[in-house]
């Protein structure tokens, strides 16, 4: 790509497909570079994007979802008094009251809350239940010789991983799952310029779901899953709203799901496309973890997210103003070449793969990362068992080379909208 500059990264949807020259290109001129169609700092340095997503002292979250649309509420580039600005005008920014957009004080109460929800035992039990989910999932998906993964098996596996994982009571898990698989969870959709699409929640039916819930077991405690959301305490001890739980348990669901299944087909597409991959999976299920920290690196679900800054900051040897919005492009460091040899090849063998960023890093590392990474080692060592051979339909997608795929039109998310398989049963 010879002309950066002339590329719109937020509204090309040339960029769709395959973003990767152009991020290539801007990350070759400088690992931290200012695109003048919006002024967005777009970081695509692995080491530059580790030093923002980590650092919640001199970076804000809150226009973590929403970017540079609509922008923030008051002008504040160059200002000395960003911090009291972003606490002024936070609650007029959409999503401000979600985990991701959210800084310290609050953000630590409310993660440490979710952390309570999500504990290493129930992680535990939910994992040990995967295998019945998973082949239940897979006894609908595997019919006949082939079907399409996304709908067939990865939105519904997860949701019932999910599901279970929050307690949401059996007698309500269709609608749930129903409700969920309906709606476009995701957001920075090419072309919501105006910001539009953000002025209400995608998530705002588990708001209202699991208010109620919460509401319920607090008055009748039941010795469930809900019941121990409903007696979760905030560090102090105080006792949270339960809106504030339903907050943190929507953003499990997304962090939980969006991105398991963005990785579920990433992974198999490369498994389709790449035989001797499948040949060494299949042979060696050990290197299955290795594999999927390679597909998070070489196909990270999450394209980017934003940080304001909130003084002057010099990064990268770059001097970038105090209220600037910068990106952290994780699709972009997770191919830095100073950091990951040969980074546009595909290696499932890669020594330093886990090194990747695609789950952030620091206070906003993805809490649903360990859930992610289970889910997807289950699934696909069930896969593997229950096939012999798994093959990319060429009436789809066309023949091996000349691929044709349609992946999601936003420039916050990576992922297929579709992917049709072929598979002999074993």
């Amino acid at each position: 790509m010879t002309d950066v500059d002339a590329v719109n990264f937020f509204t090309d949807r040339g960029l769709v497909a395959d973003p990767y020259p152009y991020l290539e290109a801007l990350q070759a001129r400088c690992p931290v570079s200012r695109e003048p169609h919006h002024g967005v700092w777009m970081v695509t340095g692995w080491e530059e994007a580790t030093e923002v997503a980590g650092d919640a002292d001199r970076f804000s979250s809150c226009i973590a979802v929403t970017g540079p649309f609509p922008g923030f509420p008051v002008p504040v580039e160059g200002r000395d008094d960003v911090p009291e600005l972003i606490a002024r005008h936070r609650d007029e920014l959409p999503f401000y009251d979600q985990l991701p957009a959210l800084d310290p004080p609050v953000h630590t109460d409310h993660r440490a809350l979710l952390m309570r929800l999500i504990t290493p035992k129930r992680l535990k039990e939910n994992e040990e239940a995967m295998g019945a989910m998973v082949d239940r999932a897979l006894d609908d998906y595997l019919v006949g010789s082939g079907g399409e993964l996304i709908a067939g098996f990865a939105q519904p596996f997860t949701l019932m991983i999910i599901a279970d994982l929050l307690g949401v009571p059996d007698a309500d898990r269709d609608e749930f799952v129903r409700e969920m698989a309906s709606g476009a969870h995701h957001g920075g959709g090419i072309g919501s310029v105006k910001g539009e699409s953000l002025a209400k929640s995608p998530l705002e039916y588990l708001y209202d779901k699991f208010s109620a819930y919460i509401e319920d077991r607090r008055a009748n405690p039941r010795g469930d899953v809900l019941s121990e959301m409903a007696a979760a305490t905030f560090p102090d001890g105080s006792v949270p709203d339960p809106g504030d739980v339903a907050r943190v348990a929507a953003n499990l669901y997304s962090a939980g799901q969006e991105t398991t299944v963005r990785l579920l087909s990433a992974a198999l597409q490369i498994l389709g496309d790449n035989p001797e991959f499948q040949a060494q999976l299949r042979a060696d299920r050990s290197t299955i973890s290795n594999f999927i920290e390679e597909a998070l690196r070489y196909e990270s679900p999450v394209k980017g997210d934003f940080r304001l800054s909130k003084e002057p900051v010099t990064l990268g040897g770059v001097d970038v103003p105090s209220g600037s919005t910068l990106m952290v492009v994780q699709a972009a460091a997770n191919r830095d070449p100073r950091r990951f040899t040969d980074p546009n090849t595909f290696d499932p063998s890669r020594s330093n793969a886990r090194q990747h960023i695609a789950f952030g890093r620091g206070i906003h590392t993805c809490p649903g990362a360990p859930l992610a990474r289970a889910e997807a080692r289950v699934a696909l060592m069930r896969l593997l068992d229950r096939t012999t051979d798994i093959r990319i339909s060429e009436e789809h997608h066309g023949p091996a080379g000349a691929r044709r795929y349609t992946y999601v039109p936003t420039y916050i998310l990576r992922g297929l909208t579709e992917l049709h398989l072929e598979f002999d049963l074993a």
